[in-house]
C-alpha cells in the first residue's frame, strides 16, 4: 500500500496522504514520496492545480514520534529530494481538504497550501511547544492573527475548524461528504483564470505574506538551544508511551533569568 496515493482528474491532481492507522503521520518513507509528488507535479505540463488531503480520521498528526525515537532524531529524517511544496519553489496552487486532525507538521502542511477546505471535525494544532524549547512563535504571525491568538496558538492550545474559520485561516468549513466536492470546485475554479494570471496572481500573493525578520528569527534559533535537549526526547518518549513526561527544563535553573534577546544576540 502506497503511503501517497494520487489521483488526476483533468488539469488536477489529488495528493492522499495514506498511514491511516498512524493519522498519516509523516515518517521518512512518506516524506520522501510527497517530495517526489510534488517534484513531478512542479514539472508537469499537463497538471496545474492540486489538491492535497489525507486518509481516515486524520489529515495529518505531524511527527511520527515513533521513528523519531527509534531513529534517535527528534523532527524525523528529512528527504535527500527537495520538497518544492516545502522549500516554495512551487509555482502552482495547492489547495488543502483537510479531512481531520492537522497537528504539528500536519498544521505545516495546511499553512503552507494557498486555500483551505475543512470538515466540521477537523481539529488543528501548532505543536512546537509540546515537543521543543521554543513553541511555534512564527504560526500566528504567518496567519496575520492578534497577538492572543498567536499566542494560544504558539502555546500549543487546540483549535477547531469553525474556529479557524471565523479568524480566517480556513476559507470554507463542510461536511465530509462536501470536502473533496468542494476542493474540486475550487480547483475548477482556478483552472478559468488565464493561466499567467493564476500563475502570478498567486506568486504575488505568497510575496506578501508576512515573516518573521532575520533578527527573530536569529533569536529563535538561539532560543531553540536555551534549555536541556534531554526534554526533547523525552516529550516523543512519553508521547509514544503513552505517559506524563519527566521534563528537566534547564541544565543551570537560573537559565531560566538567563533568556536571550534580541541584544544580547547582536554582541
Amino acid at each position: 500500500m502506497a503511503v501517497v496515493e494520487t489521483e488526476r482528474h483533468g488539469q488536477i491532481l489529488v495528493v492522499r496522504m495514506n498511514r491511516p492507522d498512524r493519522l498519516n503521520a509523516l515518517n521518512h518513507e512518506m516524506r520522501t514520496e510527497l517530495a517526489e509528488t510534488w517534484t513531478e507535479f512542479r514539472h508537469s505540463k499537463d497538471l496545474e492545480v492540486a489538491i492535497f488531503t489525507g486518509t481516515g480520521r486524520g489529515f495529518c498528526a505531524g511527527e511520527d514520534m515513533k521513528e523519531s525515537l527509534s531513529d534517535g532524531a527528534p523532527g524525523g529524517r528529512r528527504p535527500t529530494l527537495e520538497d518544492p511544496f516545502m522549500s516554495g519553489a512551487l509555482e502552482k496552487p495547492v489547495i488543502a481538504a483537510v479531512n481531520g486532525f492537522a497537528m504539528g507538521g500536519g498544521f505545516m502542511l495546511v499553512e503552507r497550501t494557498d486555500l483551505r477546505i475543512a470538515v466540521q471535525e477537523a481539529i488543528f494544532e501548532v505543536s512546537e511547544a509540546k515537543r521543543w524549547l521554543l513553541g511555534g512563535y512564527n504560526h500566528g504571525h504567518i496567519a496575520n492573527v492578534s497577538y492572543p491568538v498567536a499566542m494560544e496558538m504558539a502555546l500549543g492550545f487546540r483549535f477547531t475548524a469553525q474556529r479557524f474559520y471565523e479568524i480566517g485561516f480556513l476559507n470554507r468549513v463542510v461536511n465530509h461528504e462536501d470536502l473533496m466536492p468542494s476542493a474540486l470546485a475550487m480547483a475548477e475554479h482556478l483552472l478559468t483564470l488565464p493561466p499567467a494570471s493564476r500563475v502570478n496572481t498567486v506568486h504575488m500573493m505568497r510575496q506578501m505574506r508576512p515573516e518573521p525578520s532575520a533578527e527573530l528569527k536569529r533569536l529563535a534559533t538561539t532560543l531553540h538551544g536555551h534549555g536541556d535537549k534531554s526534554d526533547l526526547m523525552e516529550s516523543r518518549a512519553a508521547f509514544a508511551e503513552k505517559r506524563k513526561p519527566n521534563f528537566k527544563g534547564w541544565l543551570d535553573p537560573q537559565d531560566r533569568y538567563r533568556q536571550p534577546t534580541l541584544d544580547s544576540i547582536k554582541k
